[in-house]
């Protein structure tokens, strides 16, 4: 965990000059993070029109850990140019190897924050997760238990006959 804020707190540092914006996690944890990468929020961005970021930005649905896997999604985009958008895609497919827990935090984090390219990211793993698996695997895929009675899911199967075939 430390290892992880020292790698964003460089990554930081080395690509900002003076303008940076303070992300405060929900455990208290303090970000310095460059504008233009804060920026790829839109919640952040928004505060950041409205004069509204003197004291940092409270993200109080994000934990440090997940905060600084987003800085550091966002501190790769906003240094990106169009010539590296090949290095973009091979980051993102590591980027998003992760555990369940991590994509689901994830998930949480790009919503609440309001990044678009990180939250297409999460749904497009977790379709590439689910892709091709019956309900019953995605059941045990993602440790969701099944709450219908047989007679239910017969009705539903019925129903979307679309979806199972």
């Amino acid at each position: 965990m430390a290892a992880e804020k020292e790698e964003v707190a460089d990554a930081a540092a080395a690509g900002s000059g003076s303008d940076t914006i303070l992300l405060i996690s929900s455990d208290g944890e303090h970000f310095n993070v460059p504008s233009a990468a804060a920026s790829l929020s839109q919640l952040v961005s928004n505060m950041i029109e409205d004069d509204c970021t003197t004291n940092g930005v409270p993200l109080p649905n994000v934990a440090s850990k997940v905060l600084a896997k987003v800085i550091e999604y966002c501190i790769k985009h906003a240094a990106a140019g169009e010539e590296e958008e090949k290095d973009l895609k091979s980051f993102d497919a590591e980027f998003i190897d992760v555990d369940k827990n991590m994509l689901y935090d994830l998930l949480l984090a790009s919503n609440f924050m309001n990044i678009k390219s990180l939250l297409d990211l999460c749904c497009q793993h977790t379709a590439n997760l689910i892709k091709g698996k019956s309900p019953e695997q995605i059941r045990k895929e993602f440790g969701i238990k099944n709450d219908f009675t047989p007679e239910e899911e017969e009705e539903i199967r019925k129903e979307n006959t679309w979806a199972f075939e």
